[in-house]
């Protein structure tokens, strides 16, 4: 049985679409080449708003929010996922140019180390599954989904309390329990990509139908922009100690 820690790459995502499809079946070609369309997009609209972000701050929440319920249509909806994917990627990057923006501002330098570490996880990773130095087995499968949602149960609460004023200061602060915990995440969304990369390669094994690829590759977007983001927020942690 697939399981994935990323909620778009849920246990039963491929065996419950239909394996048949007039325009062909899911490859891992396909997926890639998805993918890379989904992460050009991502970048391009984070460029666009690099150069003047004040103006987007106030539009940050309802930004998020977009891209939160555009994730729960791609989620529910897999066979839109052709359309609803690359909406995703726009909106996200607009966030993400945002903070991007305002996080080089305070610590010059940090954005290019946080995209040139993602990506190096990334292939990293993929060549160390692609060569079965990481086998996902089901231990490791439960061992990363159980971290996954422990971390995304500790991000709920933290967001609760911050509506009351309070928050988990290991969370946030630049201590050595801060940079220990953002650490461990950073790990934990790594090895979520190894999953989706399983996951994905399953998918295409099943025969799942063609729109699949670019489910497949918005669910890997979902894991790089969490992991992307966590790096940034541990370079500001070890920049900020400085």
């Amino acid at each position: 049985m697939m399981r994935s820690g990323n909620p778009a790459l849920r246990t039963d995502t491929f065996t419950k679409v239909r394996s048949y499809d007039s325009s062909g079946t899911m490859t891992v070609e396909g997926t890639t080449n998805k993918t890379l369309i989904l992460l050009f997009l991502t970048m391009f609209s984070a460029s666009w708003v690099w150069g003047d972000p004040i103006k987007f701050i106030p539009f940050l929440i309802p930004i998020l929010f977009g891209g939160f319920g555009i994730a729960l249509v791609t989620i529910f909806k897999k066979e839109w996922s052709p359309v609803t994917s690359p909406i995703y990627a726009v909106i996200e990057g607009i966030f993400l140019g945002v903070i991007s923006s305002m996080m080089e501002s305070k610590f010059p330098g940090i954005v290019m180390q946080a995209v040139g570490l993602t990506f190096g996880v990334l292939f990293a990773l993929l060549v160390a599954y692609k060569s079965k130095m990481i086998k996902v087995t089901d231990n490791f499968r439960l061992g990363v989904v159980a971290a996954t949602g422990g971390i995304a149960i500790l991000y709920f609460i933290s967001i609760i309390m911050g509506f009351f004023g309070a928050r988990i200061p290991f969370i946030h602060e630049s201590g050595p329990l801060g940079i220990g915990f953002s650490l461990f995440v950073v790990v934990i969304a790594s090895l979520n990509l190894v999953l989706d990369f399983d996951f994905i390669e399953k998918g295409a094994e099943y025969n799942a139908p063609k729109y699949m690829e670019w489910y497949g590759a918005f669910g890997l977007l979902v894991t790089l922009i969490w992991l992307y983001i966590e790096i940034l927020r541990l370079l500001a942690k070890l920049n900020s100690r400085r």
